[in-house]
């Protein structure tokens, strides 16, 4: 139906069926958004049509999720999957792979440990540090004491780039938690090793990253990482200084106590 102003009346009016006819759209139980006293008047009371409850509360409940959605990390974790759903059909011959894995039902792949671990590469952290992509440098990062090559993925892991706080360290709890920066919820670093206090949900998302960076056809997994020998010597020999100074005090307590 065609509306057009009716020229003899402040109501909006509208053809029916015979073309040359007009009707006001009050006449079939509709309202103009104002009466003649300039006064809202709701569409929906005039028409007896009230928004459902349930479908109101559906509304403002996505709303409020959306708003807490970090969309950067949605869309990281979506092309994540895909990537991994991809993998899985080209090493496992299943063109279904998908499936399971977009909806976040997949069984989890295992990473087994190195048949030949003692020949294989160790990196330190302080090494890995170095291994951000500046000066001809690669780009390495470690997930769970594992350190991979993804200098052929620097459009996504250069400098400036969204995954590019993941390069140099071990981020193992950013890639559960989602935090990027800062203090998590529990008020840990969130670019951190330390797994301690994440949920289920949490440590399965670590495990999908690693599985990503795993079956990867472009990255490379490169070795373990170490703490550097050098420091674990550092700090043993001050724990044991620490030790002879607090036995030393308090022979020197005791001696005093007798005299």
């Amino acid at each position: 139906d065609l509306i057009r102003p009716n020229t003899n009346s402040v109501r909006p009016a509208y053809f029916n069926s015979n073309p040359n006819k007009f009707q006001p759209l009050n006449s079939i139980g509709l309202a103009f958004p104002f009466d003649h006293n300039h006064s809202l008047i709701s569409i929906y009371s005039k028409t007896k049509m009230p928004v459902p409850i349930w479908l109101a509360i559906t509304i403002g409940a996505t709303g409020i999720a959306l708003a807490r959605v970090d969309y950067n990390m949605f869309f990281m974790r979506f092309f994540r999957d895909l990537s991994r759903s991809k993998a899985r059909a080209r090493l496992h011959n299943n063109k279904y792979a998908m499936i399971p894995v977009m909806l976040g039902i997949e069984k989890p792949i295992k990473i087994e440990d190195d048949i030949n671990a003692e020949i294989v590469m160790t990196i330190t952290r302080e090494q890995l540090e170095e291994m951000d992509g500046f000066d001809g440098a690669p780009l390495y990062l470690a997930i769970k004491g594992r350190v991979y090559d993804v200098s052929a993925g620097e459009k996504f892991y250069g400098d400036g780039k969204d995954y590019h706080e993941w390069v140099g360290k071990d981020a193992s709890r950013s890639f559960g938690t989602g935090c990027r920066g800062g203090i998590d919820r529990t008020g840990m670093e969130c670019l951190s090793s330390s797994l301690e206090g994440l949920t289920e949900k949490e440590l399965k998302e670590i495990d999908r990253w690693v599985e990503l960076y795993e079956t990867h056809d472009k990255y490379t997994f490169v070795g373990h990482l170490v703490d550097d020998p050098v420091d674990e010597i550092l700090e043993n020999v001050q724990e044991e200084e620490g030790t002879d100074t607090e036995q030393s005090s308090g022979q020197t307590t005791t001696e005093n106590v007798v005299a």
